[in-house]
């Protein structure tokens, strides 16, 4: 099966500080900025080549994120793949072994729906 990549996530502290890094360092261009309130989580688009660049800032210390950037800080927190469908490769892929951290999808930025991987299974 052939997963076309959809973006790279980046965790920040201050989304608005991301934003900047990456336009001033890189010169990317903002695509788009929302809240994720089911996640706790701002999200700000940037166009990078033939993909698009996801800065992940926490919108407070209640969320997940605040523990990973307090346990790894600022950088790679997931790389996205495009499938077909959602809810069938996550069965496919847990019958392959594989651990899910989302056995069913949840609502992601711009109206996706998304599912995490353990990193542990690859």
């Amino acid at each position: 099966m052939n997963y076309p990549l959809d973006h790279i996530g980046i965790a920040v502290k201050d989304i608005d500080s991301g934003i900047k890094l990456y336009q001033d360092l890189l010169g990317l261009k903002f695509l788009f900025r929302e809240t994720i309130a089911s996640q706790n989580v701002e999200v700000a688009f940037l166009e990078l080549g033939n993909t698009k660049l996801e800065l992940i800032a926490p919108l407070s210390e209640a969320s997940n994120l605040t523990k990973f950037l307090e346990t790894r800080g600022p950088g790679l927190h997931h790389v996205c793949y495009r499938v077909a469908n959602i809810e069938e490769e996550l069965k496919s892929l847990a019958s392959k072994g594989v651990q899910l951290i989302d056995k069913v999808p949840r609502p992601g930025a711009h109206g996706s729906i998304i599912a995490f991987l353990h990193p542990k299974s690859f």
